[in-house]
């Protein structure tokens, strides 16, 4: 069992428990459900040579071979588009629980997203003003005092909540980001960062470039 294993998100929008036994103060892993106490969890184990959906993830990657499995009930594909925004916009709609990166030509590419959940959503318009491959990862405050238990700094790799990718947003502490969790995606569970499987970030990734507008709908 390795020291770091995924669990649900803060601010950052998702977390990592210790290998022991955990305190959890906002969802629980299993049932999905919010925590008003905390409880002890204990972590999954990892899986082993389980077949991943990364195809598309760079096999110079040395961290591609190992990746966690990505397979999402929710299919990327292209899509007509008829809204105001032009080529290059990346548009998320909570709503929906979609992220379109808009082609051009009455076009979309259309992706499935988790989101924050209530209490934890919003909207606006943001840019792109980083990206980074295999992020590391640093609790913000806020989310430390609520998961005291969290790990101050963890290296960007398979169990980094942050996945493969992460598009980072303005001036804000949110991101649209890659996710050892591929079965939250379609749900809204995180505190308001905009998560994807790792195999639909890193296409995202390769797309949209620093100063890509990012438009947020509630």
């Amino acid at each position: 069992m390795r020291r770091f294993a995924p669990a649900l998100i803060g601010f950052a929008c998702a977390a990592a428990a210790w290998a022991s036994p955990a305190l959890a103060y906002e969802i629980d892993p299993l049932t999905r459900q919010p925590l008003n106490d905390a409880l002890t969890v204990r972590v999954r184990p990892q899986a082993v040579a389980v077949p991943t959906a990364n195809a598309s993830l760079n096999s110079a990657d040395p961290l591609a071979a190992s990746a966690v499995p990505q397979m999402s009930a929710i299919p990327r594909e292209q899509v007509a588009y008829s809204g105001p925004y032009g080529a290059g916009t990346i548009v998320v709609s909570t709503a929906e629980r979609r992220l379109y990166y808009v082609l051009g030509g009455g076009q979309a590419l259309r992706y499935g997203v988790g989101v924050g959940r209530p209490g934890f959503t919003w909207g606006g318009v943001q840019t792109i003003t980083m990206k980074r491959e295999w992020p590391d990862w640093r609790p913000p405050s806020q989310m430390l005092k609520r998961r005291p238990d969290l790990p101050r700094y963890m290296k960007g790799g398979i169990e980094n909540p942050l996945g493969a990718r992460a598009m980072y947003l303005g001036g804000t502490i949110y991101r649209i980001h890659g996710s050892n969790e591929p079965e939250s995606i379609g749900t809204a569970v995180s505190s308001g960062c905009i998560r994807m499987t790792n195999d639909d970030v890193t296409d995202l990734y390769t797309r949209a470039k620093v100063g890509t507008k990012v438009i947020v709908q509630r």
